[in-house]
């Protein structure tokens, strides 16, 4: 395979291909030094394009926010790729023959949803970037230019990354092309691990760079707002950046490396200081209610006083738990839209029907549905909730059956039109695409501990959060120092206090160690900076953490390792791997409750795949049965056409 593709027939066109595009109009904080244009990715300057010399300061903020601009123009493509393909989705009467054919794994290379160009035109950009930029430049103390060469270097292997994944073995450059000459020649290919061995150990030169930070960027007036009433969309400029830490702890998961993985999703962890906090879920708003099931009255939560609600993750203005997302403009005067809210039900373009009429705009027409195995995954989810006025040793937490995930009712809205009764996935009422959030971080964090040999590790990250309160559960001699009440019995009035049982201790002491020691979540230097962290299954089953809670480890894992004796014929070796393996099923049931239709779910369904196939538990072609059985119900015939690898992939072009 050579780059023929990117071969133009006029100097015109390859400009397209080889020059930055246009970077944000700016306001707010950090905003002024560039004039207000029409497209939010617009700028008055033509000398990047006409004298890239790259030789002033200010060169590094436009050719960064440039380069936001071919993340947008992708966006769509890489959740429609990453979520038709996988388990999640359903099509419908209404939907493209494009979206369809990704679905059943029949896209060919007429598939409009399929261009590796896109990638190819961000990633050439980079290489310019990288090529050309003096990072020596200083102000005062400070090399100017470090945090925009360091997300140069992060989204080339991001972009990298999405293609390997997409198609295999890649083409691989990493010198910008400037000539139709250079766009003729016979690059080299490499897969993922040829695109980690290359590109990683000049990025973990830059581990621990913050992003760059412009301030805030206007992305336009809402269409749906009043003229005495507008609506801006404004997005914060340091979250549209990938960290490359992130990007690096990737890559080493891809390929199976996953100490190093660990490594630098802690390392971004730690200089943020980013907790997984309680996304709140108010079961008697979102639950709907029936004359059969209803929550009993005296139902109460954890506390949330450090919470936010989940739902506030997909705001069009500062959404929360987001890291890294692909802003998309309000309006098409103000630059690139996104058609994702119209494939999934909502017409977010619209003029009318206000912002606080919002399910006015959902769509009958939508084009994508949920699929029956995400329903059935989390109306299987148990939600948990302590009686009003039981706490700690004198109470119980009880199971709430048939409740399901909480987070299935805030992300599919039900919509009536005529005698249609359908569900609209909301997720994308914001016009803006998640690529990393603290869910995602931690969740991968869990998957690398996991197969790291530390599965209870993995598991606090779903129960309890890794927080000081672990530290007390789990420590010998823990329950002795715990604070007592008059009558000498533990004073367990918290929400998050625990008891002794030993069937609850289910840190090892080598677990506890690591966290000690090697990621110190647990060191007392760094305790405190982890205080708010909570269990991601927290976020849609309530109580999960602690002794009282049903969602204890032994029990969790045991009934995963009987469904998938039951579901896949595995036969337990009743040995750690056993446990292991049932852990990362765990983290991807969580991730499809947590991260659903965000356009991850395919790369983490392969992923996983690789890691089971590596490890050879129960056979070395375990992991391409498992996501063959888990897509099966798509067509007719796939799950004997995805136990071959090459039929993962797309065609190239």
């Amino acid at each position: 395979m050579n780059i023929r593709f990117l071969k133009q027939t006029t100097k015109a066109r390859l400009l397209k291909i080889f020059t930055i595009l246009a970077p944000l109009t700016l306001g707010g904080a950090g905003g002024g030094f560039l004039t207000s244009c029409s497209d939010i990715f617009e700028t008055n300057s033509d000398r990047q394009i006409f004298d890239p010399a790259l030789d002033e300061k200010t060169d590094s903020m436009f050719y960064t926010l440039g380069i936001l601009k071919g993340l947008q123009q992708l966006g769509d493509q890489y959740v429609l790729t990453g979520e038709m393909r996988g388990d999640l989705v359903a099509t419908n009467s209404y939907t493209e023959t494009d979206l369809r054919r990704l679905a059943d794994f029949t896209a060919d290379a007429s598939c409009k949803y399929d261009s590796a160009y896109l990638y190819y035109r961000v990633i050439n950009n980079c290489n310019y970037y990288i090529a050309h930029r003096d990072t020596n430049l200083i102000t005062g103390h400070r090399k100017v230019a470090i945090p925009e060469y360091a997300e140069a270097l992060a989204v080339r292997a991001w972009a990298y990354m999405q293609l390997a994944k997409n198609y295999g073995r890649v083409p691989f450059f990493t010198e910008p092309l400037t000539s139709i000459g250079d766009a003729d020649t016979n690059f080299p290919e490499k897969d993922l691990q040829g695109i980690c061995d290359a590109l990683a150990p000049q990025m973990a030169q830059y581990s621990g760079t913050p992003v760059p930070a412009y301030g805030n960027i206007s992305a336009g007036v809402l269409n749906s707002s009043s003229s005495d009433n507008p609506v801006e969309k404004s997005v914060e400029s340091s979250k549209a950046m990938l960290p490359i830490d992130l990007v690096l702890g990737d890559l080493y998961l891809e390929t199976h490396q996953y100490e190093q993985a660990a490594k630098y999703y802690f390392t971004y962890i730690r200089n943020r200081q980013l907790n997984a906090r309680l996304a709140y879920i108010a079961p008697f708003t979102w639950y709907p209610q029936t004359s059969t099931n209803r929550l009993p009255n005296d139902v109460t939560v954890q506390d949330n006083s450090t919470a936010f609600s989940w739902a506030t993750i997909f705001n069009v203005n500062s959404p929360n738990d987001i890291v890294t997302y692909i802003p998309l403009a309000a309006n098409q005067l103000r630059g690139i839209t996104t058609s994702l809210p119209r494939y999934f039900g909502y017409d977010f373009y619209s003029t009318t029907g206000g912002l606080s009429n919002s399910s006015s705009r959902y769509l009958l027409e939508r084009q994508i549905d949920a699929s029956q195995s995400y329903l059935t995954l989390s109306n299987a989810q148990e939600w948990y909730y302590m009686p009003a006025g039981n706490t700690g040793a004198t109470g119980t937490i009880a199971k709430m059956l048939n409740i399901g995930d909480m987070r299935r009712y805030v992300c599919l809205q039900s919509a009536n039109k005529g005698d249609s009764l359908y569900n609209v996935m909301t997720k994308f009422t914001s016009a803006n695409i998640p690529i990393y959030r603290t869910a995602t971080v931690y969740l991968r964090l869990a998957e690398a501990f996991n197969r790291m040999g530390y599965p209870d590790a993995a598991f606090a990250i779903l129960k309890d959060g890794i927080n000081q309160q672990l530290l007390n559960f789990a420590q010998p001699g823990g329950w002795a120092a715990m604070k007592t009440d008059d009558n000498g019995t533990p004073d367990d009035t918290s929400d998050d206090m625990l008891v002794p049982g030993d069937s609850t201790r289910y840190l090892r002491p080598e677990t506890i160690s690591l966290l000690q020691n090697a990621f110190p979540f647990l060191n007392a230097d760094y305790m405190d900076n982890y205080v708010s962290n909570r269990g991601i299954h927290a976020r849609g089953a309530n109580y999960t953490n602690g002794a009282f809670s049903p969602y204890q480890m032994k029990t969790v894992v045991s009934n995963k390792i009987a469904e998938l004796q039951t579901v896949y014929g595995i036969v337990p070796t009743g040995t750690l791997n056993d446990t292991i393996n049932a852990v990362e099923d765990l983290i991807c049931d969580e991730m499809a409750l947590e991260l659903a239709f965000e356009g991850s779910r395919f790369g983490d369904l392969t992923r996983m795949a690789k890691h089971k196939n590596q490890a050879g538990l129960y056979g070395a072609d375990f992991g391409t049965r498992w996501l063959a059985k888990k897509l099966a119900y798509k067509a007719a015939g796939l799950e004997e056409r995805l136990k071959n690898e090459q039929n993962w992939y797309l065609p190239f072009k």
